[in-house]
Parts: structure tokens; C-alpha cells; sequence
């Protein structure tokens, strides 16, 4: 019975992998979709296909297009659909400020930081929290606290891949949730913001728009993580009786310890200036007119706030430990941090289209009002509707690993369409990234995967892809159930979702 049980899993695994090999890459995918979107508009203008708008009572029209006037217009709009995506500015802006911070080596030493001088009965907890923390790098939390979680544990006479899993779970289970605004945020509230402008023209989605529910995320998960790696997990793992060497664990250097100390004193001098642009009533940051803190400069300029939060930090830290020693250094920084973007520029050009596309034609606003009249129809609204949408953002999770080109996909749907119904796109969105973070740990789609199971082969050439996922499924399950149940009672008691991130449309 067991064996049988255990084919089953192997060969939907097996399933799983296959039809996500087969996807194209996302660039390509999203070059289709917008071909499809041009045929469908076709389809659409030779059926008369219209939705009567809810807000005015207008009639609203497919717009063809493969027509004469529909050709003209995406000859005439390709560049500026490229150039006036959200998510491509904010990306590209907060990179300048990230690549100092990683370039430099500080995001490497607050990492190890972090882990190194946590109490022994904390570890674990530490080694989740500073996954969680590592959201703000790109690569980082991968690249560097893995296997670093595997090698303390192992150091420490406890299992290594016990170590290895409770960091997994931080970085790629708690993807949609952090302490601090990270790179990956204003990327889906552009898109976010993107998709709403399809029901509303002036409606802005900030990047911090998800913030309270991230940091609260944040501890949930940490606890959670915590717990499942030393409660289920590491029992059924048992002792290690592997040969694996140990790898010393290097503590912090005197000179890195310094760098850490003024880069901390530099960003608390950040904050204090950046607060007192916005706490006395009179601050420049503040609406000049309203004197509204939410609606003002301070949070239409959020992503330069973001940039110079990690730009300075990651400038004075290098200057330290002598990793930046001129202008040269500086800038070979952040050219290497754009460097990294190149495939992201790409996939952008083609979302791009494809929202446009989307909007141009008028099927998204006409999805997203028979969809919306349809889930009313059902009864389908309210706490059902929100756990259904985060249960279908794991499953196609499952199969597409980008969070970004999976939000780009979905956000024209969904938006407009849990607009229509009252919702607020900040709502959605967060919906959204804890289905998007819960299923990154089982899935072969995830693009580090394989170096996760890479990791794991370094303690016994036995582990593969069959042995991570039966270890981080029980994260799978117990985080989507207790991070909807978070949600859940976030909708219950309207606790907004960060600033000006409502539950519901006003």
C-alpha cells in the first residue's frame, strides 16, 4: 500500500515536471499571449462582444486589434507600452540601490551576522528569520544562507538538511512576506497597479501597499517554520550518519564587524531624516495642500525612499571594508546589479504588450465584469472567494516559477474583476503572494530548485528531487493553511493591509 502511495506521488511529480518543461520561456509566453489577445479581439468585434460597465451604465466594446485603427495603434505604441510599464522603472531604480548593498558585501555579512551570533536555542528561528530577511537580495538567501543553514546545523550535531530545509522554508516559503520592502515588491505593485487602471485610470498602488500583512507574514512565518523544522521535520529525519566534512563557520571579521556597526549608524540617520520629512505637520514630504501623509510626495516617491535605504548603508559599509575604495568600485556595483536584469528587460518588453494589448482591447474590463457577475451569481464572494484565489495562485505556482510573470498573467483577470466586487487591489495582490510563496518549496518549476537538491547531494548523493519535497511538504501545507487563516482574520477585523492598502474599494 505504501509503494503504491508512493508511485502515485512519484509519477504526479514526475506530471508536474513535464508540463513545466514544456512551458516556453516566459518572454515567449507572453509574446503568445499577446497574439492571442490580437485573435481573440478579432473573435470578440465579429460577435459584437459588450459588458454593460456597472459604474455608468455604459456599454463597453471589444476593441479590434487586427483592424485598420487597432494595427495603427500598436505600431504607433509598442516603445511606449515598453517604456511607461510600472514595474520596469521601480525595478530598474531600486536595483542602483540594492547592487551597492549587495556589491559591497553587506548583505552577505548581515546574513551571516544574524546567524552566527543567535543563542544556540534560537538557531533555528534565526536561520527562518534571516531567510525571511534576505528577500531584500536577490539571490542572496539562496545562493548564501542555504547551504550556510545545512553547515550550522551539521556543526552543531544536528541534521543537516534540517538546517537546509528551515532556511528554504524562510527564503522560498515566506517569499511574500519580510520585515522591510524588498526588490520584488514594486515589481507586482506596478503590475498591481497596471491591471487596476483597467477599472480606474487614477488609481496608484504603492510598493509598501502590502506592508503591515508582510511583517506580520513575517512573524508567522519565522514562529511556523520554526516549529514544523523542530517538531516534524528534523524527528523524522533522524540522525545524520553521513561522512559529509565539516565545513568550518567563519565569524565575522573585526573589519566587517566595523562595516555592519557604521552602515547600521548610517541608516539610522536615513530614517531620522526621512521621518522628519513627514512627522511635523509642516514636513516637505507631506501633501503640501492636504497635509495628508498617505496621499503625498513621501509615498509617490516611496521607490526613491527605497533606493537610498539601501544605497547609503551598502556605500558607507563598503567604504569600511574597503570593497568600494573609489567612484570605479561604486559604479561596477551597480552595473553588475543591472547586468543581472537583462532577462527581466526582456520579459518586460513582452508583458508589457500583452497588458497593453489586454487593455487596448477592452477584454479584460469585459472579463472582469461577467466574471464579477458571475461569482455574485454563485454566491462566491467574501472569505470563500479570496482562500479559492489564493488556492489556485499555489496551484499555477506549481507549474510557472516567476512571481512576476505569473502576476503579470493573472493581475489583468483578477483585478478588475475582485474590483468589480467591492475588493481593493491591494486585497488581491496579497491574496496572491501567499499562494504564489506556499508552493515554491514543492515545486520542481522553482528556478532554484536544482540547486537546492545540489546543496542537499553534498551531505549523501541520495537526496534528490523526491527527497526535498517529502521534507518541505509539511511547510507546504501547514503555512497555506496557517497564512490564509492569517488573512482570513485580517478581512474579519479590516486591519488595512499597509499604507493605503484597503481591504476594500471606497
Amino acid at each position: 500500500m505504501t509503494n503504491s502511495k508512493t508511485s502515485v506521488f512519484n509519477r504526479a511529480l514526475d506530471l508536474i515536471e513535464i508540463i513545466g518543461n514544456k512551458l516556453p520561456h516566459p518572454a515567449t509566453l507572453f509574446a503568445i499571449l499577446a497574439l492571442l489577445v490580437a485573435i481573440a479581439s478579432y473573435i470578440g468585434d465579429i460577435f459584437n462582444l459588450s459588458a454593460i460597465h456597472p459604474a455608468d451604465n455604459s456599454t463597453v466594446r471589444v476593441k479590434n486589434l487586427l483592424s485598420a485603427d487597432g494595427i495603427r495603434w500598436i505600431y504607433t505604441n509598442v516603445v511606449y507600452n515598453f517604456v511607461n510599464f510600472p514595474p520596469l522603472g521601480y525595478v530598474l531604480a531600486v536595483m542602483v540601490g540594492i547592487g551597492v548593498a549587495e556589491g559591497s558585501g553587506l548583505f552577505n555579512t548581515m546574513i551571516r551576522a544574524l546567524v552566527l551570533k543567535a543563542p544556540r536555542k534560537l538557531i533555528t528561528g534565526a536561520i527562518v528569520f534571516a531567510g525571511v530577511l534576505s528577500h531584500i537580495a536577490s539571490e542572496a538567501g539562496y545562493v548564501i544562507l542555504i547551504p550556510l543553514g545545512a553547515t550550522i546545523f551539521y556543526a552543531l550535531g544536528r541534521h543537516p538538511i534540517a538546517g537546509l530545509a528551515a532556511a528554504f522554508c524562510g527564503v522560498s516559503g515566506g517569499f511574500g512576506a519580510n520585515f522591510l520592502i524588498g526588490s520584488i515588491d514594486p515589481v507586482l505593485a506596478g503590475l498591481t497597479q497596471s491591471a487596476a487602471n483597467i477599472i480606474n485610470p487614477d488609481i496608484k498602488i504603492n510598493a509598501a501597499v502590502n506592508f503591515y500583512f508582510m511583517f506580520v507574514s513575517a512573524i508567522l512565518i519565522v514562529i511556523a517554520g520554526t516549529w514544523i523544522t523542530e517538531k516534524i521535520v528534523e524527528p523524522r529525519l533522524k540522525n545524520y550518519e553521513g561522512n559529509a566534512e565539516k565545513i568550518p563557520v567563519d565569524d565575522l571579521t573585526s573589519e566587517e564587524k566595523k562595516g555592519l556597526k557604521w552602515a547600521g549608524l548610517s541608516l539610522l540617520v536615513i530614517i531620522l531624516i526621512l521621518a522628519f520629512t513627514i512627522i511635523p505637520e509642516d514636513g516637505i514630504f507631506r501633501n503640501p495642500k492636504t497635509k495628508e501623509i498617505l496621499h503625498s510626495p513621501f509615498f509617490d516617491g516611496i521607490i526613491t525612499g527605497i533606493l537610498i535605504f539601501f544605497l547609503i548603508p551598502g556605500l558607507v559599509y563598503g567604504l569600511i571594508v574597503k570593497s568600494i575604495k573609489n567612484d570605479k568600485d561604486f559604479m561596477k556595483h551597480i552595473i553588475k546589479s543591472m547586468g543581472t536584469l537583462s532577462t527581466y528587460i526582456v520579459l518586460v518588453f513582452f508583458a508589457a504588450q500583452f497588458v497593453y494589448f489586454f487593455r487596448y482591447s477592452n477584454l479584460g474590463l469585459i472579463i472582469a465584469i461577467d466574471g464579477a457577475q458571475f461569482l455574485k451569481n454563485i454566491g462566491l464572494t467574501g472569505i470563500p472567494l479570496l482562500v479559492a484565489f489564493v488556492l489556485v495562485s499555489a496551484f499555477i505556482n506549481l507549474f510557472m516559477g516567476s512571481a512576476s510573470a505569473k502576476w503579470a498573467i493573472m493581475a489583468p483577470v483578477f483585478v478588475p474583476m475582485f474590483m468589480l466586487l467591492g475588493y481593493h487591489p491591494a486585497l488581491t495582490q496579497a491574496a496572491f503572494r501567499i499562494g504564489d510563496s506556499v508552493t515554491n518549496l514543492v515545486t520542481p518549476m522553482m528556478s532554484y530548485f536544482a540547486l537546492i537538491v545540489a546543496f542537499a547531494q553534498k551531505y549523501d548523493e541520495k537526496y534528490g528531487i523526491g527527497t526535498i519535497i517529502s521534507t518541505m511538504l509539511p511547510y507546504t501545507v501547514l503555512l497555506t493553511i496557517l497564512w490564509t487563516a492569517l488573512l482570513i482574520v485580517w478581512m474579519l477585523f479590516g486591519i488595512p493591509l499597509g499604507p493605503d492598502g484597503y481591504l476594500y474599494l471606497k
